[in-house]
């Protein structure tokens, strides 16, 4: 079990494929790495050396910020908005869509389960 950047990727997968399961690392990225540390498309992660894996990490490090560090600056963005009072901040705030979606009807991810309004009935 190859641990990078604090997480655990599967063994079985091909590279390119495991490192996705970092935050912060999708198809593109994890292509890039490969190439740049030199290891071919097929290869499985049960295949790699221990200096292959102290590479790829090592690459990661270097270049990308991902997992716990990616997190902390999305969401001090998010607070930073928010101190501000801007439209986006606001929106945030009240959990709301942020980027222009309707919200009279649909939204439910982020408004959460419908609630029933009091002395409605027929």
């Amino acid at each position: 079990m190859a641990r990078i950047a604090g997480v655990n990727i599967p063994t079985n997968k091909r590279v390119v494929i495991a490192l996705q399961y970092i935050h912060g690392i999708g198809a593109a990225k994890a292509r890039e790495i490969t190439e740049a540390v030199n290891i071919p498309v097929e290869r499985r992660v049960n295949e790699l050396s221990d200096s292959e894996v102290i590479q790829i990490r090592e690459a990661i490090d270097r270049d990308y910020q991902v997992e716990g560090d990616l997190r902390r600056e999305n969401s001090m963005n998010i607070k930073r908005l928010m101190d501000l009072g801007c439209y986006r901040g606001l929106r945030h705030r009240r959990g709301l869509p942020v980027r222009g979606q309707r919200t009279h009807t649909n939204a439910r991810t982020r408004k959460g389960p419908a609630r029933a309004i009091a002395g409605k009935k027929k």
